[in-house]
């Protein structure tokens, strides 16, 4: 069996920036295993796998050590691939998921235009065991959602410095951990840890961003804002908040393609 393999870097423009997700169009289902299998191979923070539904697709996330329910970056790393090298002549795909329906569109400066649910977070009766200890700090705002933890510091400068115990952070149960602040040059920054879904430190986290985007919004008290994540990649991310939607804009750049023979 041939499989058609892209990779390509999402929310940046450049090669060996913002964060490399695989895409997998396929025609029907691999089995689930088979899927995870070639998740781990690839050892990227996601594959997506798609398959063709009526107008639309259909699309599924796997890290290298089970299947999420929503990935913002692999996402627009398949819409780029479906425009750029498939040839998708529209301006807007739809993507069935695990999370509802998401849509890319074509937006200016070559831009893509996410359409996420927004997730905003609420807050925790208790702190969980090892979660600032896991961070390495003291203390800071926690929140919690249907996917990850909250932290909220007051500097960029502390997310910076941040050196995580992954070990103890993998013991948190939830899909990972988001620690964010007002940003230097951008309303707001972030790092975003996943030990538990096997991966120490993902480089740009667009589910984390639907989180980030209802919170800030509240707290800066306007719609559209502009975020960075502080991974060694870095990666930049325009956002809106638009109802209980959460509009993120980014570009995208196709580093290889080929097959994978199985």
């Amino acid at each position: 069996m041939r499989i058609p393999i892209y990779q390509a870097d999402a929310f940046t423009d450049k090669l060996f920036g913002g964060n490399p997700a695989a895409v997998c169009p396929l025609t029907e289902w691999l089995p689930d295993p088979l899927m995870q299998q070639i998740a781990l191979e690839n050892n990227l923070s996601e594959t997506a796998f798609l398959v063709p539904e009526k107008d639309a697709w259909h699309i599924r996330w796997f890290t290298p050590s089970t299947e999420v329910n929503l990935c913002g970056h692999a996402t627009l790393a398949s819409a780029h691939i479906l425009f750029n090298e498939l040839g998708f002549a529209g301006n807007t795909l739809t993507f069935h998921s695990k999370s509802g329906p998401l849509t890319v569109s074509r937006a200016p400066e070559q831009q893509l235009e996410l359409d996420f649910p927004a997730n905003p977070p609420g807050a925790v009766s208790a702190i969980p065991t090892g979660l600032l200890e896991g961070l390495g700090i003291s203390q800071g705002k926690v929140f919690t959602t249907s996917f990850d933890y909250l932290v909220v510091v007051d500097t960029q400068h502390e997310i910076e410095q941040l050196n995580p115990n992954y070990t103890s952070l993998a013991k948190v149960p939830c899909r990972g951990v988001i620690v964010t602040s007002p940003g230097d040059t951008t309303d707001f920054v972030s790092r975003c840890f996943y030990p538990q879904s096997g991966i120490n430190e993902d480089p740009v986290t667009g589910s984390a961003h639907t989180i980030m985007v209802p919170y800030w919004s509240m707290q800066l008290g306007k719609n559209r804002l502009s975020a960075t994540q502080l991974s060694a990649r870095r990666g930049r991310l325009d956002c809106e908040l638009r109802g209980d939607r959460v509009l993120m804009r980014g570009r995208a750049i196709t580093y290889l393609t080929g097959e994978i023979r199985v």
